[in-house]
């Protein structure tokens, strides 16, 4: 089966890469589109895939379409290749704010539509996609969909009316998570640890935490309360965090994304 990705920017590099160190594709599976040769080239010397300028070529020799293109794009693109587009052909769209409906009545006809979220993470193979389908799509082809992003992180199937509050907690939150490193590096610093390790032992200890909810299930409020002993430093800090309104802030950031994404 061949897997056609029109546009190879980061998250259709994180698809390619994904797939081939799985093993579940190999390059020569593999099509990309994109205006620059040069970074069609780059492509082809690290993952031996196929290359090429032309949509309509990627649209018309694969079986699995990725529209990895930014959603003000898409337009065009679809308009291109709209015509060549097989009816047994799967299309999935990783554009932000284009709905099922919005892709139907751009391809204007019924096709086999699969909309994904991905989120940066998976340029670390640590990313999260959740992944919608219609009606046109079956259970075979939405878990071969499904498989590809699991590769370059993990995937979770939703209804598409939650893809707004998916968007404010993994395509967002990824920005607070980057905000909350630096700023624990910024109290590092003041307590004389040089920057550049503070970076990576507060990228490592999230990294860590999030790994240990991961495997072990655990409720995050069990693992917190782990780590704080009776009249210890962390509790110390925690009452600092409850006093500022850490909670309450987090949770009003993604409520503002929630919204601000229903209105795009």
């Amino acid at each position: 089966m061949k897997l056609g990705l029109i546009g190879a920017g980061n998250m259709a590099r994180a698809i390619i890469g994904g797939v081939v160190k799985q093993g579940s594709y190999k390059g020569e599976d593999l099509l990309v589109s994109r205006r620059q040769q040069e970074a069609l080239e780059k492509l082809r010397e690290a993952y031996g895939c196929g290359i090429t300028t032309d949509n309509v070529r990627v649209a018309a020799e694969t079986d699995i379409l990725f529209l990895a293109v930014k959603p003000q794009m898409l337009p065009g693109v679809i308009a291109e290749i709209k015509d060549v587009v097989r009816q047994e052909q799967v299309i999935v769209s990783i554009a932000a704010g284009k709905t099922l409906d919005w892709l139907t009545e751009a391809f204007g006809r019924n096709v086999k539509l699969v909309r994904c979220m991905p989120n940066t993470p998976a340029l670390a193979g640590e990313g999260c996609t959740a992944v919608c389908a219609n009606a046109l799509t079956s259970e075979e082809e939405l878990e071969r969909i499904t498989q590809i992003f699991e590769s370059c992180g993990r995937a979770v199937r939703l209804p598409e009316s939650l893809m707004d509050a998916f968007g404010a907690l993994a395509g967002s939150s990824p920005a607070y998570v980057f905000m909350l490193i630096e700023a624990m590096a910024d109290g590092a610093v003041a307590g004389g640890i040089p920057r550049a390790q503070a970076y990576g032992i507060a990228a490592q200890t999230v990294l860590g935490s999030a790994r240990l909810l991961l495997e072990t299930g655990e409720h995050p409020g069990v693992l917190k309360d782990m780590v704080c002993s009776p009249g210890g430093t962390t509790i110390r800090g925690l009452q600092i965090l409850e006093r500022e309104g850490m909670r309450a802030a987090v949770m009003q950031a993604l409520e503002a994304c929630i919204q601000r994404s229903k209105e795009l």
